[in-house]
Order: C-alpha cells, then sequence, then structure tokens
C-alpha cells in the first residue's frame, strides 16, 4: 500500500499519518523532513537534488506513507500512491491547531522546531494562503 496525504498546517496530516502507519504496519515520511535540512539551521531548504533523492529513495519502496504541504515537486507522489487523502479542515480549526502545537512545543511538551512568534504569525498567514491559492492550484477549482 502506498498512501499521499496532503493538506495544510494543522488539517491533521501528522495524525492520520502516524494512525495509519501504526494500524498498517506501513512506514510513514514527513515531507518536511525532506524539504527543509534542519540540521543546517531551522529554515534552511535541502539542495533540491537532494531533495528529490531522498523522496526518489522512499518512492522505490514496496510501500510507504507520505504527508506534507508539497505539492509541486511530489508529482510522483501522487502518480504512485494507491490512495489519496486531501485533509482541509476550517479556518478556524487548523490555526487553533497551529497555535496549541506553537503553545505545546514552547513548553517543552512536544518536540519540534524552534520557533518564535514571528514564525508562528508566519506560519499562520501562510495557511490562510495555503488554503485559499495552493490547495485550488494542486486540484483545480474543481476539487
Amino acid at each position: 500500500m502506498k498512501i499521499h496525504i496532503i493538506g495544510g498546517p494543522g488539517s491533521g496530516k501528522s495524525f492520520l499519518a502516524e494512525k495509519l502507519s501504526r494500524e498498517l504496519g506501513i512506514p510513514h515520511y514527513d515531507l518536511d523532513d525532506i524539504q527543509w535540512a534542519n540540521e543546517s539551521g531551522y529554515g534552511t531548504k535541502r539542495d533540491i537534488g537532494e531533495r528529490d533523492a531522498l523522496l526518489n529513495e522512499i518512492l522505490q519502496k514496496d510501500e510507504w506513507i507520505t504527508e506534507g504541504v508539497y505539492y509541486a515537486w511530489c508529482g510522483r507522489c501522487f502518480e504512485d500512491a494507491d490512495r489519496i487523502y486531501l485533509m482541509t479542515v476550517p479556518r478556524p480549526v487548523y490555526r487553533y491547531r497551529i497555535i496549541q502545537r506553537f503553545l505545546r512545543r514552547k513548553l517543552g511538551l512536544e518536540p519540534g522546531k524552534k520557533e518564535t512568534l514571528k514564525s508562528l504569525s508566519a506560519l499562520l498567514q501562510w495557511a490562510d494562503k495555503y488554503q485559499r491559492v495552493n490547495l485550488v492550484e494542486a486540484f483545480g477549482e474543481g476539487g
């Protein structure tokens, strides 16, 4: 089974991917770990060639679950997937989840990136644009 999950921040992608991974015994891959070279510092994008090679390595496996917000460089995820899940939730829900995750990370209750109030604000703005523009672009007006 090959599963691809796409949706904006706070839509429940990681939750669903982890649940399916446990229940089906299939490895789960967060595409953020492929896009971002956080070992080089928070917010540093990985070299495109390296990113594509990492993605190709995953997609060559017999089973996988990939999840993320990306679509432009993830065409093969869509092509190779047996199932695709599009995660969308209302604006108040994803904004609440993003803020809740930020607070949990700041309190040390959840591992995560070194976010700041400035990066939280930028993520909330980006998430709004993603819902309005990027998902429409990825799937077209008709969904």
